[in-house]
């Protein structure tokens, strides 16, 4: 009997051995779970930042963009409208040309 309860206290004491190993492991688990955690939240929050940084970058670049816009077209509109009225003058020309041709026969 003593043979037996030897056997059974060394499967008892590698049972408790296991427990305890498994208890580690789930403690190292929970500790590696929250660096993961961490990391993930850190990386979410990198990724936050920088959307936050190119969508700020993309709206100066739009804002840039617009303000060039404007000035070319400020500066162009003089040389637009100069250039409608050449063109106005330039029909009226031809007109003139085609009414004097088809008058005169």
């Amino acid at each position: 009997m003593k043979n037996k309860k030897s056997t059974t206290q060394d499967i008892e004491d590698v049972l408790q051995e296991i427990g305890n190993k498994i208890e580690d492991l789930i403690q190292k688990g929970a500790e590696a779970g929250a660096d993961v955690k961490e990391e993930i939240e850190q990386k979410i929050k990198d990724l936050k930042d920088n959307k936050t940084s190119l969508e700020e970058e993309l709206r100066k670049g739009k804002e840039m963009l617009e303000r060039e816009f404007q000035e070319k077209k400020e500066e162009l509109e003089p040389r637009i409208q100069e250039s409608k009225g050449f063109m106005k003058e330039g029909f009226k020309q031809i007109f003139l040309g085609i009414k004097a041709l088809f008058g005169k026969k």
